[in-house]
């Protein structure tokens, strides 16, 4: 058997390497690796503490971990500071998921603030707070989406002591317009935030939806 290998020169703009990259100054290489990960929904986090006070905090990482039963996780920084969401919601077990209007991107991005245990985000960037039957933490009311939450397992990542949240999903509230026959829940529809990094923020545009994928046949769009 005769093996043709073909050399094709390609133009390559920049190249990071994992020596490069440690080498970056703490902030360029933070800010470097958050945005390289890419586009991520904006979830605002509402809690409460045991002794009621509210707290709202802006998170990118929000991930499906599973449909039955509903699982989202919800990654923490490491516990090395005051972690007010963190610490409310293994406290009372509950929280909210609220996915707002891109207009809001400002007060969405002011919650990642570092305001004192005793000062509610929701008063101090001006999100109003709202409650649901049977969900004890607080919803954004502006929110688009909200989806109360059961804690239900705290997963210790040892590599770079960051935690994972796993919660159960028990109520979720969205427009009409966002959900189709299927199930399918297309948050596009109604100018959902999302971000890119620690502190950009876009809009979504839906390009395409495909059938599911089969070897024997070409993908065609739904």
């Amino acid at each position: 058997m005769i093996v043709h290998i073909v050399f094709i020169e390609i133009e390559i703009d920049m190249i990071v390497t994992k020596d490069i990259l440690e080498g970056f100054e703490k902030n360029v290489r933070t800010s470097f690796i958050n945005s390289l990960a890419g586009f991520r929904q904006v979830a605002l986090v509402g809690t409460k503490s045991e002794t009621g006070q509210t707290n709202l905090a802006i998170f990118n990482s929000l991930m499906h971990l599973g449909a039955n039963p509903a699982l989202f996780g919800l990654l923490n920084r490491p516990d090395v500071v005051d972690r007010h969401s963190l610490q409310n919601i293994l406290h009372t077990g509950v929280y909210t998921l609220n996915f707002v209007d891109a207009s809001f991107a400002a007060m969405a991005h002011q919650t990642s603030a570092r305001y004192p245990t005793e000062v509610s985000e929701f008063a101090a960037v001006g999100f109003n707070e709202s409650y649901r039957r049977g969900i004890e933490a607080p919803f954004v009311e502006e929110a688009v989406v909200k989806i109360g939450m059961q804690f239900e397992q705290k997963v210790d990542i040892s590599i770079n002591n960051t935690v994972l949240i796993i919660g159960s999903i028990q109520y979720v509230e969205l427009p009409d317009s966002c959900m189709g026959v299927d199930g399918f829940v297309d948050v596009s529809q109604s100018n959902v935030l999302v971000s890119c990094g620690l502190d950009a923020y876009f809009k979504t545009e839906k390009v395409a939806r495909f059938e599911y994928a089969k070897a024997d046949k070409i993908t065609t769009e739904k």
